[in-house]
């Protein structure tokens, strides 16, 4: 926890003085309330930062904001009431999270997009909030809460809200559109501080505010003259997303590092990727174009037997702990002070069939039309459109469900598309405990009738993708900052995910067109060619490319799994899942997760305090 970025927040009492003594141990930085005791402990870059101090009220906005100190003290001194505060940062761009105090009440909150998150836990008797949950779990002693640990080996963006239960026993996450509310007698109070728009824009319309949104959340990355240099780097995958990202950076006052990772597919549309690239990087003469080569990016799965760091929690991003490792140092020596990356593009701009769901009972007619385009089959997919159910009662069919057969990975050509998502499954050598620990947590989960994130299927599908895409962001950032570069995802910058949501659905994901509305939104910044590019291939060549390389490693990892060793994986299910020249798909895509948790209950050894969980139990 020492040396990387967290900050706690402490209601303004004598009991939240009593619980900044338990932070402080940690902590290199510590700002007060107005009443003298302490407010804010942590650790965070000094060009992170902006304090401002207006009477007895006081904010402060950390993370990627262009806003001055004079600014933020303008701003604060138009505000009276704590309810007011979402004043003080309106229509200012950026990624970042907004802690306040007035009248001796605290208020924190992340961003909608779930790459600030704030999590709480009981501290010496009170609710202390904290941007980190391993933060939280340290100074708890929190025990691992194994229940929520087997339902971590599901898909994390399989049901809404499984993703707010804690590994930590005791530490929850705040949600995403939620703020914290701290009394000064240590209580506290969830309320929402951010709502979806309504969709409904035309696609042109909505096009403008995209485009608008997105030039600012990138005008925010790439400031240029900061004192820790004036380069920025972004991917150059050859993609849509990122070939914009380049573009929209290229214009900015910063100096402009790409990165062109060569895939390991050798087919048409992998090699497909390095064209689009080498032509987009002829394009922007005024920026450093890096490549690396096939044979020189590691892949997948390589890495996984080097000492590290404590992770926050399990991460999916650990797959990749050797490429990232890679490119991160060949941008830190090209002099990059902060990394663009395409990620959301797709989770924000590939609208799911979902809204075909909405769409039939609004315009019958176009959502036929659109089905047909489709070609989805329509006996199902008619059955799929009349049916009602509830979130809630959605979320309990699939706690049902865990063990059943896994779901098809192609959702655009199924009717369960057209449901509130596609029912998760545990893979098939999670033990039977690690079902029945998953399925107690989705029960319960769903017997809290939780609603919706939108009440519109593919409103909730994308903005629940878009917060599994900034969780992944967020944790990829943790090892990247630890080797000395900040990433930044300006497609899930709130404003851009507002702007976003605001355009119908079936506008945004018209049949036939790929990315509609980010195509038009970028028309006139991006030229022509790069928006009219085919489809990009998937993931299964890099995922077989890394387990034919790295198979033996993994083998070795799980012969002496942790996982096996508190009963939630059976270590010849797994090994005989993985044998084979080339095993199924749909049999190995869950490795991710299990290997995700796997390396966190490993590196929990690495930690200052470590956890009360009986690593060799049962």
């Amino acid at each position: 926890m020492r040396g990387e970025p967290w900050f706690a927040v402490l209601p303004d009492g004598a009991a939240g003085a009593a619980a900044a003594g338990a932070l402080r141990p940690w902590a290199s930085g510590v700002i007060d309330h107005a009443s003298g005791r302490p407010w804010l402990v942590g650790e965070w870059p000094c060009d992170q930062i902006r304090h401002a101090r207006a009477g007895s009220a006081q904010v402060t906005v950390l993370g990627r904001c262009p806003v001055t100190t004079v600014d933020l003290t303008r701003r604060l001194d138009r505000i009276r009431d704590l309810d007011d505060v979402e004043r003080v940062v309106a229509g200012l761009p950026g990624s970042f999270h907004l802690i306040a105090a007035v009248g001796g009440r605290v208020r924190v909150r992340g961003s909608a997009s779930a790459v600030r998150r704030v999590f709480q836990a009981q501290v010496a008797g009170v609710t202390v909030a904290a941007s980190r949950s391993d933060v939280l779990g340290t100074v708890t002693g929190a025990p691992v809460d194994e229940e929520v640990l087997a339902a971590r080996l599901l898909p994390h963006c399989a049901a809404w809200p499984l993703q707010e239960a804690g590994v930590w026993r005791g530490v929850t996450g705040v949600p995403p559109d939620h703020c914290l509310i701290l009394e000064p007698d240590g209580t506290a109070t969830l309320r929402r501080w951010w709502s979806p728009p309504e969709p409904a824009l035309p696609l042109d319309e909505g096009a403008e505010a995209v485009r608008d949104a997105l030039v600012a959340a990138v005008g925010s990355c790439a400031k240029g003259g900061s004192h820790y240099g004036d380069t920025i780097s972004a991917d150059l995958s050859g993609g849509l997303d990122s070939t914009a990202l380049c573009f929209l950076a290229g214009r900015g006052s910063a100096r402009l590092v790409t990165m062109h990772r060569q895939g390991a597919d050798t087919g048409p549309s992998g090699s497909g990727d390095t064209v689009w690239a080498r032509r987009a990087a002829a394009a922007l003469p005024n920026a450093r174009h890096l490549t690396a080569g096939r044979d020189d990016v590691p892949p997948w799965f390589g890495g996984l037997t080097d000492p590290r760091q404590a992770l926050e929690e399990p991460s999916g991003w650990v797959r990749d702990t050797a490429r990232i490792a890679y490119v991160t140092d060949r941008l830190i020596a090209a002099g990059s002070y902060l990394h663009l990356t395409g990620v959301g593009g797709d989770e924000l701009f590939s609208v799911q069939p979902s809204y075909l769901h909405d769409l039939v009972r609004r315009r019958p007619l176009t959502a036929l039309a659109h089905l047909r385009a489709r070609r989805m089959p329509w006996w199902r997919s008619l059955r799929a459109l009349a049916e009602r159910d509830s979130h809630a009662a959605w979320l309990a069919g699939c706690a049902g469900g865990l063990s059943g057969e896994p779901a098809p990975s192609n959702a655009y050509g199924d009717a369960l598309a057209l449901t509130w998502g596609a029912p998760p499954r545990m893979p098939v050598w999670a033990t039977g405990q690690a079902v029945q620990a998953a399925r107690d947590v989705l029960s319960g989960i769903a017997a809290d009738e939780p609603p919706p994130l939108c009440r519109r299927r593919a409103q909730h599908a994308t903005l629940l993708q878009a917060r599994t895409a900034g969780a992944g962001l967020r944790q990829v950032e943790q090892a990247t900052v630890r080797l000395g570069l900040p990433y930044a995802a300006p497609y899930l910058d709130d404003a851009v995910i507002e702007a976003a949501l605001s355009v119908r659905p079936h506008e945004r994901g018209a049949p036939g067109l790929r990315k509609p509305l980010l195509t038009t939104a970028m028309d006139g910044l991006v030229p022509r060619p790069f928006l009219a590019r085919p489809p990009r291939s998937g993931p299964a060549a890099e995922f077989y490319a890394g387990l034919r390389r790295h198979r033996t490693e993994l083998m070795d990892l799980f012969s002496s799994s942790l996982l096996a060793r508190i009963g939630l994986i059976d270590p010849a299910a797994l090994r005989a899942a993985l044998t084979g020249p080339r095993p199924p798909l749909h049999a190995v895509e869950p490795l991710s997760r299990t290997l995700a948790c796997e390396i966190w209950l490993r590196s929990l050894s690495g930690r200052e305090r470590l956890p009360a969980m009986a690593i060799g139990g049962h």
